[in-house]
């Protein structure tokens, strides 16, 4: 017999679809009006920390903001939506754990699903690369570095393809990421006396005339010769040809033994969106107009990663998927839904970006700065952005112990995922072993 569907009505009549960044400030910057979120998870991540949670520079539950804290006017469903009945303001909600299912009314929807990782059909890439575009992603990747070491250290015959790391993508996640967790790794070698003289290889790819395309040529080059210094092969002008479990091969016939490629080459907006009859531009993106409502609708509303926004400060392009960028959004959204109704403008301030080692490159309002005053902007922006004091002042603390303490190399894979009860602590016991206390 099937349970009858359950039926609830969004807080102050705003249903928030997606509690990323977009979707979070919009619930937060509603305030006392209140709204309903509607998220797999009950955090909102804040990716450009990702790296320095990937090196363990950060805290990883440091670089996330519980959303009952950050919104405390809204109401949480811990789901994902999966229809949109728009004749009758109604979305259909499936709990996390696929126990309830739900149907929520709503006087204005919307909609901020975000991203996922870009896939292409190269051979191998589904099956065998690592993503770095979520928190488990970059727990993953950390996890997956340091017991590349390990295999090293056990097998030194074949080291060097142990401690070969390939980055595919050279945007900010590619470089910050490559930066963070070979400063890790170069710490962490030095407890390893089977390695001595390691033959590291550190690996950017990228299918753009240069890496960072998105900020000034000059800061750009500045990145390729720090990273260069540090002895980063990086290639340009030049795409993954194909992945295994043992090798990564360039277009340009380079051949790597690896177990490691990072997949940072971009992002698509989320599949979900073709399942909601919303209209869709040629790369999935919710087509929005001027106020960010979407084109056709007239209580739908679309913002963040997943929409083609247009700015009316650059009329010329829509804008990036960027956290500056959906965070603006989000503000003049939620002033729209106040009832104070403009078009979104707004000009960037700039782009930041970290390459380790206490060196970072940055363009605010047309300063362009880099190596440790880079660095030190890079780390003040990204503070000023993150929401809540405590969450800031957590960040300040790691960044503070990282300067004065190493970094810490345990390898903790097995974290989410417990042994059986009866072999927690020890060797897994005999059949025939008598049973405690006989």
């Amino acid at each position: 017999m099937t349970a009858a569907v359950e039926t609830r009505v969004a807080r102050g009549g705003t249903l928030v679809l997606g509690g990323g960044f977009a979707g979070g400030y919009v619930a937060r910057l509603l305030g006392s009006a209140g709204a309903t979120i509607v998220s797999p998870e009950n955090f909102m991540l804040y990716t450009p920390m990702l790296p320095e949670a990937a090196s363990g520079t950060i805290e990883p539950r440091h670089t996330v903001v519980p959303l009952r804290v950050m919104c405390p006017h809204a109401h949480l469903i811990l789901g994902r939506a999966t229809g949109i009945d728009e004749e009758a303001r109604r979305v259909q909600v499936v709990s996390a754990e696929h126990e309830l299912e739900l149907e929520v009314t709503y006087e204005q929807l919307v909609v901020t699903l975000g991203a996922v990782s870009r896939s292409l059909p190269i051979p191998g890439l589904a099956e065998h690369a690592l993503g770095f575009k979520s928190l488990a992603d970059a727990i993953h990747l950390r996890n997956h570095v340091l017991r590349e070491l390990e295999a090293a250290a056990a097998d030194p015959e074949n080291a060097e393809r142990h401690l070969t790391f390939v980055f595919v993508g050279a945007g900010y996640a590619g470089v910050e990421a490559l930066g963070e967790l070979s400063d890790l790794v170069r710490y962490a070698l030095r407890y390893y006396p089977e390695l001595e003289n390691p033959p590291q290889r550190w690996v950017l790819v990228d299918a753009a005339p240069m890496i960072l395309p998105e900020i000034p040529r000059r800061l750009g080059e500045y990145a390729a010769r720090e990273l260069g210094k540090r002895g980063v092969e990086i290639r340009v002008s030049t795409m993954l040809d194909s992945l295994d479990a043992e090798s990564a091969t360039l277009s340009d016939g380079t051949r790597f033994e690896t177990h490691t490629l990072v997949w940072t080459a971009g992002v698509k907006a989320h599949p979900a969106l073709t399942h909601f009859g919303l209209p869709l531009d040629e790369r999935g993106r919710v087509i929005v107009g001027p106020t960010l409502q979407v084109e056709g609708r007239e209580n739908v509303w679309a913002l963040g990663d997943c929409a083609r926004v247009p700015n009316e400060a650059t009329p010329d392009k829509f804008d990036p998927p960027t956290c500056q960028h959906a965070l603006r959004q989000a503000r003049r959204l939620a002033k729209n839904l106040k009832g104070d109704v403009k078009p979104y403008r707004y000009r960037e301030l700039g782009q930041v970006a970290t390459l380790g080692r206490y060196k970072g490159i940055a363009d605010v309002v047309g300063l362009r700065f880099r190596g440790f005053i880079g660095w030190f902007v890079t780390r003040t922006y990204h503070l000023f952005q993150l929401p809540l004091v405590s969450r800031k002042l957590r960040v300040v603390l790691d960044w503070t112990v990282a300067l004065f303490f190493r970094r810490d190399i345990a390898e903790l894979s097995m974290l989410g995922h417990p042994a059986p009860l009866g072999e927690r602590g020890g060797e897994r016991p005999s059949p025939d072993a008598p049973p405690p206390g006989v």
